[in-house]
């Protein structure tokens, strides 16, 4: 029996060399490729635990995935505007993904690199706008904080260009992460990561007006100590703002009137607001307050400013050709199949916990812990993979179920397709709920 990828490549010449004419035609030939490679139907979703007697399956509803290549080729579906097909796939084995980062470098005559550092407070859009910037979802992305909970190290490849992303843990104070005992590498890791930086790329969720009006104390300090890397300034979430005139405002509080030496020409900023009685940065001139002024909220040393909403891929290419704009001659750091430096198995949990702290209330995410019992490749290329969730309490085990089983079912079914999309090939996702004893 001929491999799945050498049967897949026979019947792709075929394909091509005998397709019938007319949309229909192509549309019959795309309802019978599944049969024809001898392909299953994916199951991504198996949820067992004391509601249910038994695995209960959930199927993706695409046979070939979401916007897949073949269906773009053949015109029957839009691509999915997130995804790049140049973009390499992770493997879905460790020590081939182990291999392919200490490989060494396939770089052209010509080679240029730039390390990029993204800094900012919990949930500005760092993991969301990273993925946009890689052409796929590799980094886990949800509306709770500390989402990122150590260093992830992506990377973009084009042509003679290797753009090294550095997507951060939200910076947060030492006291907070004693506090809520979170783990040190979210205290430790963004600090890290500016010693090796090329350029730091600030973000600053715009969409909150509680802590938009100025860049928190950890990044200023951050910027501080590393004055000596160049920095931008990205305002992220725009489209959720009704009045376009703010960002003027904050543009003037957050560079402190002062992108790349110049002084900008705009108003007074959140100072012309009612019931504010500060006077604005701009208003007093950038050489104000010195470096160290703990009165300090904005930063006069960026280089340039970027306005977008990481959701939007056309916003994030600007941002993009902009950082590869930036890379200096010198060596590439990765072969170009690496898109992440994680391994396979750190990607899924990351995966499963984002839609945990998606769909779970309060505190209950945060205390679940993840075991992988089972991880390995099954018949056709299919991923065989099987997690235990842990949790503390039997009401957070009836809370991550859900009524007959249909939110731990939900979780499986989307985790699974998100790492088809990364891994490219058939997952089988199953995840159990116990008690922690």
């Amino acid at each position: 029996m001929a491999a799945p990828g050498r049967r897949g490549a026979e019947l792709l010449r075929t394909v091509l060399g005998v397709w019938p004419p007319g949309l229909d035609a192509a549309r019959e030939w795309v309802t019978r490729l599944p049969l024809l490679l001898g392909s299953q139907q994916r199951c991504v979703s198996c949820v067992s635990g004391p509601a249910s007697s038994g695995p209960r399956l959930a199927s993706a509803s695409r046979p070939n995935g979401q916007s897949s290549a073949l269906d773009c080729f053949l015109g029957l579906s839009q691509p999915d505007s997130s995804l790049n097909f140049r973009v390499p796939a992770v493997s879905m084995h460790r020590d081939e993904q182990d291999l392919l980062l200490v490989h060494h470098p396939d770089m052209p005559e010509n080679p240029r690199v730039l390390r990029a550092v993204l800094l900012g407070a919990p949930n500005a859009g760092k993991s969301t706008l990273s993925n946009q910037l890689l052409g796929r979802k590799v980094f886990p992305v949800s509306q709770k904080v500390h989402t990122t909970r150590s260093q992830a190290l992506g990377v973009i490849t084009e042509k003679e260009t290797q753009v090294i992303l550095l997507d951060t843990p939200g910076l947060i104070s030492p006291a907070k992460q004693k506090r809520h005992h979170l783990e040190l590498s979210l205290l430790e890791d963004p600090w890290k990561s500016m010693e090796s930086a090329d350029l730091v790329v600030v973000l600053v969720d715009v969409s909150d007006k509680w802590t938009r009006n100025q860049l928190s104390p950890q990044v200023l300090q951050c910027l501080t100590q590393f004055s000596q890397v160049p920095s931008i300034l990205v305002m992220n979430k725009v489209d959720c703002l009704k009045q376009k005139s703010v960002l003027l405002e904050l543009t003037a509080v957050l560079t402190e009137g002062v992108v790349n030496g110049k002084k900008l020409k705009t108003r007074q900023a959140v100072c012309s607001q009612p019931g504010n009685h500060c006077s604005s940065p701009a208003a007093k001139g950038p050489n104000t307050l010195s470096v160290g002024d703990p009165q300090r909220i904005g930063w006069p040393n960026f280089q340039e400013i970027f306005m977008l909403s990481a959701l939007s891929q056309e916003d994030v290419k600007t941002l993009k050709q902009y950082l590869l704009a930036q890379a200096r001659p010198g060596p590439w750091e990765f072969h170009s199949g690496v898109l992440t430096s994680q391994t396979p198995e750190e990607i899924c949990a990351n995966m499963i916990r984002e839609k945990l702290l998606e769909y779970l209330p309060q505190e209950v995410p945060y205390n679940v812990q993840q075991k992988t019992v089972m991880w390995e490749e099954g018949p056709n290329g299919k991923l065989l993979i099987e997690q235990k969730l842990l949790v503390p309490k039997e009401s957070h085990m009836r809370i991550l179920i859900g009524p007959k089983g249909h939110l731990i079912s939900q979780v499986a079914q989307e985790v699974g397709r998100d790492l088809m999309n990364i891994f490219l090939c058939e997952v089988q996702l199953r995840l159990s709920v116990k008690l922690l004893k």
